[in-house]
């Protein structure tokens, strides 16, 4: 579409994972809907892109608990194909971190999230999860820098209740074709205005207002599924006012992972795997050589060390990746490699980030974002997400229980 309609029964703010997957949901019951998107594009933080011939994901990437992920049949049922190559975000091939260290590594890795499960499972007052970081670790540096890819923040700024809820099988696939490419695919067809970004929800009256770029609709219910930056920052107001949903997105802010993507366009005979950039330092940047046999070096990098990187700008993400990576393959790498692609996520105006965590001490606000006002203005996105929070199918379940929300109150 590119009007925006007068009236719609509902109107869906945000065409990521949880926009779509409600309006999906509203249109096969018959509900009038319209998806308003502040992007040029639909997909939100999942966004696939060709390169080198073939695609890398700049956002999302993982089908996480891909043996109960329910957009393994979605993307099956589309025509993507699902590809269960596994990581092995633990392993190392590079020098520099012998296997004796490596198993040392591993051993307070694993202590170190039993004493946070063992925190959370007590029912003891909510924590920051640095706290359980043993005191004077030679691995503490390494846990923090794990945590920025996981949390997008390090360990001081996350809930230890929040990550105890966290459900998370173990199994990791992916999309061959691009995780972004199949949630922009499932979303084609959907009515979907683009480059028209919401402003205000005004719920004063018998039907809401919601005021855009390119205009005002008249809806009977909305499904606000944005980033919660926007909802803190208050960029997507509401009138009257909505505090309580204010200060619940604030306690929810997104945590940062960038990535950075190398072609190898020259012979490099290094071995296919992970490896860290450093082994003794936050500032570590996590490479995936030849993922699933892809012509790629992916760096992945988190929390502040990802800010400052941003802030310097591309070039500097790019001197730092190669830094490393030669560091711990040897110096012949660099000039096989060049540089294809790097995400800037937290400057992003329509995500101001990249996925979220709670607080310590707040973890309760996911509910709290999560509850209906007045039945008629839902909530979604990955924020949302109790037990799958930070994933696209924590998003996409979101989206369809507020869809599902909806038609229970109002019938199809």
């Amino acid at each position: 579409m590119t009007a925006l309609p007068s009236s719609i029964d509902v109107a869906v703010i945000g065409a990521g994972a949880a926009g779509l997957a409600a309006a999906r949901r509203l249109r096969q019951a018959g509900v009038s809907v319209v998806v308003i998107e502040a992007r040029d594009r639909i997909g939100g933080r999942a966004h696939t892109i060709a390169a080198g011939g073939d695609v890398i994901d700049l956002g999302c990437e993982w089908l996480h608990s891909a043996d109960r992920n329910p957009l393994v049949e979605v993307a099956r049922a589309h025509g993507f194909m699902v590809d269960k190559g596994t990581p092995n975000w633990g392993g190392h091939v590079g020098r520099g971190f012998p296997s004796a260290d490596q198993a040392a590594f591993r051993a307070a890795s694993d202590a170190f999230w039993d004493a946070l499960e063992a925190a959370y499972r007590s029912g003891a007052p909510d924590r920051n999860a640095a706290d359980f970081l043993p005191a004077g670790s030679r691995w503490n540096a390494l846990l923090q820098s794990i945590s920025t890819y996981y949390n997008g923040t390090e360990l001081e700024n996350v809930s230890v209740v929040d990550l105890g809820r966290y459900i998370d099988t173990g199994v990791n696939w992916t999309i061959r074709e691009g995780y972004g490419a199949m949630i922009a695919g499932v979303g084609a067809g959907l009515p979907v205005v683009l480059d028209c970004a919401a402003t205000l929800i005004d719920h004063s009256g018998a039907r809401l207002k919601i005021e855009t770029v390119k205009g005002t609709i008249d809806a009977g219910a909305v499904v606000v599924a944005v980033p919660t930056p926007l909802l803190a920052r208050e960029a997507l107001a509401f009138r009257p006012a909505l505090p309580d949903k204010v200060e619940a997105a604030a306690h929810l802010p997104l945590g940062l992972a960038d990535k950075v993507f190398f072609e190898i366009v020259a012979p490099l005979d290094v071995p296919e795997g992970h490896l860290y950039g450093a082994i003794d330092s936050v500032e570590t940047i996590s490479f995936d050589i030849r993922p699933r046999g892809r012509p790629f070096v992916a760096g992945f990098f988190g929390g502040e060390f990802a800010r400052r990187l941003e802030r310097e700008g591309v070039a500097a993400m790019e001197r730092e990746a190669l830094a490393q990576v030669t560091d711990m393959l040897g110096a012949d790498v660099r000039g096989a490699l060049r540089l294809v692609a790097a995400t800037r996520w937290d400057s992003d105006p329509f995500a101001l980030g990249a996925y979220s965590h709670a607080l310590p001490g707040h973890a309760d606000a996911r509910a709290t974002l999560a509850a209906p006002i007045d039945e008629r203005i839902l909530f979604a996105g990955e924020a949302c997400s109790r037990d799958f929070f930070s994933t696209t199918h924590g998003a996409w379940e979101t989206g369809i229980l507020a869809a599902e929300t909806y038609l229970s109150r109002s019938g199809p």
